[in-house]
């Protein structure tokens, strides 16, 4: 049940401001097309479905299968996460434990289950559905120290939402990018309505470098090889400077053709950032800080933008060029046990 503890002022998609919002991502600056609202599925499963929480539809299977209908779903859903989500084989990673992560520099060497994780990242439309069902008031997604922050979780016009919607809607023409301008706890919130969660820190390393258990023993700098290529990312050298769909650079692929582990977006994962200076102090933010990997558009270095480099972000940042993608566990695939 929705429980409204703080008041937040609320728009409809009319009442919109004008003008283009500070540090907005791409087609800010032009006239703002908001997305068509979608009316919502009386049925509570085919609600489910139009809101594409598969992940939620299987973990709830018993209570499904004497619905009308619910096995065809849950079949349905089984096989559109199978699409959706590549699987990463078991393995290992090395964590670089200061700022920098020159070879030399100490590491913590970390064991990697095998795992499931979105071919992309979570897109404009997608998040639209999470916002449509009013999840922001949804109490139990989100932890109880956070509750007074959720009425600062808006839009332009402040209306629940990414920070640089408007009217709670994105633009259309994005929707097939990532959504960005959302905190690491929104994204968290998304992940857990969904029936997901957020990759690990070192499950993201492990999706990205491919250093499986093999003979081979590949540890890959970038998800495509070892040498950087502006033709396979979305980076500041690739000239674009905004976001581009989360099907491009498909050139750009990890061995199981997971897209744009590297470039687009920076992508929140679910761990705390913790490193150390050079001479072994930590290195500590005004408040908790959550892992981001990946590098994004705007990225210019090219070393911030590989499969091993680290940083982090204060938890309630909504910055516009962080996105994520969500994880699975293996024993929550049915698809592959049968």
């Amino acid at each position: 049940m929705a429980l409204n503890l703080f008041s937040r002022k609320r728009r409809s998609s009319g009442d919109r401001e004008s003008g283009p919002a500070v540090g907005a991502p791409v087609a800010a600056e032009h006239a703002y097309e908001p997305a068509p609202a979608e009316p919502p599925q009386h049925d509570p499963l085919k609600r489910l479905w139009q809101q594409e929480r598969f992940g939620l539809i299987l973990k709830q299977a018993e209570k499904w299968r004497t619905h009308p209908g619910g096995d065809a779903v849950l079949q349905a859903a089984a096989n559109l996460l199978e699409e959706r989500m590549a699987l990463v084989p078991d393995g290992t990673v090395s964590l670089p434990t200061t700022l920098s992560d020159e070879p030399g520099t100490p590491e913590t060497d970390l064991s990697v289950d095998s795992f499931l994780i979105a071919v992309t990242p979570v897109t404009n439309a997608q998040f639209q559905r999470f916002v449509d069902s009013e999840a922001y008031d949804e109490l139990e997604l989100w932890p109880k120290d956070i509750w007074p922050h959720l009425i600062e979780f808006h839009d332009q016009t402040g209306t629940p939402g990414p920070r640089y919607w408007r009217g709670g809607r994105h633009d259309h023409r994005l929707a097939n990018h990532p959504v960005v301008g959302l905190s690491w706890f929104e994204a968290r919130a998304y992940a857990l309505w969904c029936g997901l969660r957020l990759p690990t820190e070192a499950e993201w390393q492990m999706a990205a470098s491919w250093h499986i258990r093999s003979s081979a023993n590949i540890y890959r700098r970038f998800p495509w090889g070892d040498a950087m290529d502006r033709d396979r990312c979305n980076l500041w050298i690739s000239g674009i400077g905004e976001t581009v769909p989360v099907d491009a650079y498909p050139q750009g692929a990890a061995p199981n053709n997971v897209l744009q582990l590297v470039g687009n977006t920076w992508e929140w994962n679910s761990s705390d950032f913790e490193v150390t200076d050079a001479d072994g102090r930590p290195v500590l933010g005004e408040m908790p800080m959550k892992g981001l990997r990946g590098g994004a558009f705007d990225t210019y270095f090219e070393n911030q933008a590989t499969s091993t480099f680290r940083t982090g972000l204060i938890a309630l940042a909504r910055s516009h060029n962080v996105g994520f993608r969500c994880a699975m566990d293996l024993k929550d695939a049915t698809w592959l046990h049968g």
